[in-house]
């Protein structure tokens, strides 16, 4: 809960939701810069073995790290209609790895939701949760996302332990890894939801499946 609280300072100082003010404050200096993508942006992926969060060889030379929301309706059309045809034509073949980060921004329930993929990945099960949530659409902060359903949602998607499952979600570890995932986010510059880096590359908005094939070919070819 410290981490949490000391994230939270260092977010209110990039400026609540992004736009000018936080990607100004979210510059860093060139002390702390981070290292630069061939794509010439920062280079935040985190190529972990094992990453729950994480499809796609840790090797693959192009890297998409993905900031979403579980309440906002691109992210759902993404998750949908987009992302099956990236996984299938670039992550199976060992292109592309898709890098999830947790980008809450439109409230309580984002943020449960958030919590709740965090302790579904805790065992394994993130991205069977990610597409139980995403399955349909969901109404914004009107109780669709309410403890009782991300707990269906994780039996549904095979969590194996639901008693850990609820422990995580309520965890200081949980919140702590969803701040730190929004604090980086708003550094590199997002300010709404998806936000994607193709190799340190800004994609903005759930845009057609051209043009993250176009971005993935383009990364892959450097």
């Amino acid at each position: 809960m410290l981490l949490a609280a000391a994230l939270l300072l260092g977010l209110a100082a990039i400026g609540g939701r992004g736009g000018k003010e936080a990607e100004t404050a979210g510059s860093p200096s060139a002390s702390a810069s981070p290292s630069r993508s061939r794509a010439g942006g920062p280079d935040l992926a985190r190529r972990k073995n094992g990453d729950p969060f994480a499809l796609g060889r840790t090797d693959a030379p192009v890297v998409m790290i993905e900031y979403s929301d579980f309440q906002c309706p691109f992210c759902g059309r993404f998750a949908r209609e987009t992302e099956p045809r990236l996984i299938q034509k670039y992550v199976d073949t060992g292109v592309l790895r898709i890098e999830w980060r947790n980008f809450p921004i439109f409230g309580d329930e984002s943020k449960a939701a958030a919590q709740a993929s965090y302790a579904a990945g805790r065992q394994g099960r993130f991205w069977a949760f990610h597409d139980r949530v995403y399955a349909e659409p969901r109404r914004r902060n009107s109780g669709d996302l309410a403890d009782k359903h991300l707990v269906a949602w994780a039996r549904e998607a095979g969590v194996p332990g639901l008693a850990r499952f609820r422990a995580d979600m309520k965890s200081g570890e949980a919140e702590d890894a969803m701040i730190a995932d929004q604090v980086e986010g708003y550094r590199a510059g997002a300010a709404s939801t998806p936000t994607f880096l193709v190799n340190g590359r800004p994609i903005l908005g759930a845009q057609p499946f051209e043009v993250f094939a176009q971005a993935v070919e383009e990364a892959r070819g450097r």
